[in-house]
């Protein structure tokens, strides 16, 4: 049976982005510090500042990771306010553009945008965040075409619960456990990668009926941590279920869906959250991932992990046992 390595066992790394650019494979973290704050819904705990960037050259299970250092630090971003939370690059024209979730000197997460001529960086921060972004999770995919999609969001501390149709609400709302779950958003970024293109749309995942999921099936619904991979042609959008804590995936024919939701890709992990990237890199598929086994369970110290993926034969992706969560939701 495969078993999962701990790619930074020196530091408290968490929802990585993974990309494979100029033939070496890239990772791009989140960067976990205890506030001293109590834990909550809003993520107050979390005291992440900067990024790293880590690479592989050769075998991933193997080889060597390179920690390039701090490449983006809050203090150089001209509308920060805090929480540097998980982030994604893409490579396009020579420039690598990361994406970037932060709260704002208002307190309200937007999405900025970072400039780099290497994908090791240092990224230079634009002055200000995307026009009509919001919450969290940005996830940028190349569809191989010129065009390029992001798609984001996350509930709870990642605020997509105060939004409706690109708007902001008075009050955030949920919908009754009957009622369709509140969406991903995904949307095309202009030629120049620095704004939308588009006004988001919501990323509709169906079941197997062809229903919109709902509200209380919270062991499919979406609720944070968007990623996109293609396999055999289709495109494969995957979650985390947040507060069920599993990784989740669905299918379709192109980047805006719907979805039809296939399965399970993790099961519950010790910790909160899970958060994840899937990759090819020299022939075989990869699960990156992280749990809280280093930090003994505290679940806002997170540890970067990978995992190869196995696909059936019918595409479906088989599930990864992880480690049996050990928290009181």
């Amino acid at each position: 049976m495969k078993t999962a390595k701990y790619l930074v066992p020196d530091d408290y790394m968490a929802d990585p982005a993974v990309h494979v650019f100029d033939g070496k494979l890239y990772i791009y973290p989140s960067h976990d510090r205890d506030s001293g704050i109590p834990e909550n819904d809003n993520g107050d705990h979390f005291d992440m500042k900067d990024y790293h960037v880590f690479s592989i050259t050769d075998d991933v299970e193997n080889g060597v990771v390179t920690d390039h250092g701090i490449v983006l630090d809050v203090k150089d971003i001209p509308w920060a306010g805090r929480q540097l939370w998980d982030c994604d690059v893409a490579h396009k024209n020579g420039k690598y553009y990361m994406y970037f979730p932060l709260k704002d000197k208002t307190d309200i997460f937007r999405i900025g945008v970072a400039v780099a001529d290497r994908p090791e960086g240092p990224f230079i921060p634009q002055p200000d965040p995307i026009r009509g972004s919001y919450s969290i999770d940005p996830a940028v995919w190349d569809d191989g075409d010129g065009n390029f999609y992001m798609y984001f969001g996350g509930l709870w501390g990642g605020q997509l619960q105060r939004y409706r149709d690109n708007k902001a609400l008075e009050n955030a709302a949920f919908p009754a456990d009957d009622e369709p779950a509140i969406p991903s958003r995904v949307v095309k970024l202009s030629p120049d990668m620095l704004q939308f293109a588009e006004e988001p749309r919501p990323v509709v995942i169906l079941d197997k009926n062809g229903k919109p999921l709902t509200a209380g099936d919270t062991e499919k619904r979406f609720f944070e941590a968007s990623w996109m991979h293609k396999y055999n042609g289709k495109y494969y959008f995957s979650y985390s279920t947040g507060d069920t804590h599993l990784l989740c995936y669905a299918t379709g024919d192109n980047p805006y869906g719907p979805f039809t939701y296939q399965g399970v890709i993790l099961t519950p992990v010790v910790g909160w959250t899970t958060h994840h990237a899937i990759v090819e890199f020299r022939g075989k598929w990869y699960l990156f991932h992280h749990d809280c086994v280093p930090s003994g369970g505290v679940t806002w110290l997170r540890s970067l992990k990978v995992i190869e993926l196995e696909y059936l034969a019918d595409g479906t992706i088989k599930t990864v046992e992880g480690v049996k969560k050990q928290h009181p939701n």
